[in-house]
């Protein structure tokens, strides 16, 4: 079951549209999107790098900047510890290269997702001591590790951290206290007293803010970040950002670059995934480069990614290219395999009964448990934990809904749990295995999610008829995107349509075309991917359908012609 809901954000349509020379439809998406203020309407329009807020801005951002300068200037060693995901990757890649640039002596560390775990342990700051290191700096993570810091620091360490996840706090009869690691500066926007305006900016993006400021301070010319564009644009879609405001510049800046990008690690990958001479989208970002990067931290080391980045041989770069592209088939598998365990154990458990799935899969490799939660709370609409066997302790990830704040809701197990941290939309965590039982039973005792809020919503952004589209509005539907998060494509409906020679196409009979005709006689070729017979069926069962749709520009044989793609239909 799904609810059908209409955006009835209400604003001046005609004026925005005069204002702007976009057509009123176009004007009402875009203030679907939250945006009310004509400078914030131009900014999403029209915004380009010289609009960026200033990276100064960031708490603590100019004093890391002063000490890394110093520890340059004094020739100490610096190691970078990353992540092993997309954002991670990236993230030290840029710090590495940008670090590299204005003189440091540096290396870097991404743990291994099984052996080492999440981000900076103890372990990993001995082994720093024992290698010489004088400095630490980690990307992506960092702001959680309060006693690890607390250790770097006692045995005469420094310790800058760069991260963007949720600043840990403690619930007091006192009020919500924040607890910031004791580092020698601390550069997360999501501190509470950073006045950086964007607070919802990747790890990678806070490392180029990072690298922005200590260029400047180093004398660097300013053109020596653009490499760094693209790579931050990778990251923002990768790491599931809001594309609004300064993330959507950076990922629209960086596909018009990518195409053409100089880095070879990048050149091949695009190419081993079959995208070369194609315009990008972020749509390609988020569902073949994306992953690419991704399965290397998952299924082996995620070196191979960094490598792929730094490296300037073209043939090294397709042959790792090419074993990135394997991984993540490799990986596609595992994900199927795993997501189909996750669905029996909802149909035939208790557990699958439950407001929030807590799902225990002891065989699926822990770096999927994401993927496969995902997948789960796309098609049950339930905030879903997924857990896994890991070497020492019970491994797991979560993904959620927009009426759960997941970080939030396990912040109240903290008792049952190892580890974690997140986000309200996502979240690790470790726990030992006799506590699956009660950590289950926490969640679901203190959930107040009521029914409505697990009915999916479709959102609507304006109700269309058929006669409204031209080839004119298409067009200009292209200024929206890149489509993402917070920016989603938009959805058109229209009720009473007449279906038309409807047949099942394709090699898997996974599409379905037909004409749709409106009343007055207005008729459009359509197509809907899916579940192609039902769709078939109902459409002949039916006098007339109402669907939420979206109309583009289709190619065939030279000719250029409009045509509707069906979202959902009842």
């Amino acid at each position: 079951m799904e609810k059908w809901v209409v955006e009835a954000k209400r604003a001046d349509f005609n004026e925005i549209g005069k204002n702007f020379g976009i057509d009123p439809v176009i004007a009402r998406i875009i203030r679907n999107r939250g945006l009310t203020e004509m400078k914030d309407i131009g900014l999403y329009l029209n915004g380009t790098l010289e609009d960026l807020p200033d990276p100064g801005l960031l708490l603590d951002v100019r004093k890391a900047a002063r000490i890394v300068t110093g520890k340059i200037n004094d020739g100490k060693r610096i190691r970078i510890i990353g992540d092993y995901d997309i954002d991670g990757v990236t993230a030290t890649y840029i710090l590495k290269t940008g670090l590299k640039r204005a003189g440091a002596v540096v290396d870097t560390y991404i743990p291994d997702r099984v052996a080492d775990g999440y981000g900076i342990h103890e372990h990993l700051i001995r082994r720093a001591v024992e290698d010489g290191i004088d400095t630490i700096v980690t990307c992506d993570n960092g702001i959680a590790a309060w006693s690890e810091i607390a250790l770097a620091k006692s045995l005469g360490m420094t310790v800058i951290v760069t991260d963007h996840h949720e600043v840990p706090f403690e619930d007091t009869p006192s009020g919500r206290i924040f607890k910031v690691p004791e580092a020698d500066a601390v550069v997360n926007p999501k501190q509470e007293n950073c006045p950086y305006p964007n607070k919802n900016i990747c790890g990678a993006v806070v490392c180029f803010k990072f690298i922005q400021v200590l260029y400047e301070m180093a004398g660097i010319p300013a053109e020596d970040l653009d490499q760094f564009v693209e790579i931050a644009a990778i990251a923002t879609v990768g790491d599931v950002m809001d594309l609004l405001g300064e993330n959507r510049i950076l990922v629209k800046e960086g596909l018009k670059r990518l195409p053409s990008t100089k880095n070879a690690g990048l050149r091949a990958l695009i190419n081993a995934c079959g995208l070369a001479g194609r315009p990008l989208s972020a749509y390609h970002i988020g569902f073949v480069i994306g992953p690419c990067i991704n399965a290397s931290g998952r299924l082996r080391t995620a070196a191979l990614s960094l490598a792929l980045l730094e490296t300037e041989d073209p043939d090294q770069a397709a042959d790792l290219a090419e074993k990135l592209r394997d991984l993540n088939e490799e990986r596609k598998l595992l994900t199927d395999q795993g997501k189909e365990e996750a669905i029996r154990q909802i149909e035939e458990t208790e557990a699958g009964r439950n407001k929030v799935l807590v799902l225990f899969l002891p065989e699926a490799h822990e770096s999927i448990a994401g993927i496969i939660a995902g997948r789960i709370r796309e098609k049950y609409n339930k905030p879903v934990f997924i857990l896994t066997r890991g070497e020492v302790f019970i491994k797991g990830s979560g993904r959620s809904i927009e009426a759960y704040s997941m970080y939030e809701e396990i912040s109240r197990c903290a008792d049952l749990l190892i580890q974690f941290g997140g986000h309200p939309m996502a979240a690790g965590l470790s726990l030992e295995e006799k506590n699956i039982d009660a950590f289950r039973s926490r969640l679901n005792e203190l959930c107040t999610l009521t029914e409505e809020d697990l009915i999916p919503k479709i959102r609507i952004d304006v109700p269309m008829p058929l006669n409204y589209i031209t080839t004119r509005l298409i067009g200009q539907l292209s200024l929206l995107e890149p489509y993402g998060k917070a920016n989603a494509k938009p959805v058109f409906a229209c009720k009473g349509l007449k279906v038309l020679y409807p047949r099942v196409i394709g090699e898997h009979q996974n599409a379905a075309k037909m004409t749709l005709m409106d009343d007055s006689g207005v008729s459009y070729d359509a197509i809907y991917f899916g579940e192609a017979m039902e769709f078939v069926s109902y459409a002949r069962d039916h006098k007339t359908v109402m669907i939420t749709y979206y109309p583009e520009i289709n190619t065939f044989r030279g000719r250029e012609y409009r045509q509707i793609v069906i979202m959902n239909y009842c």
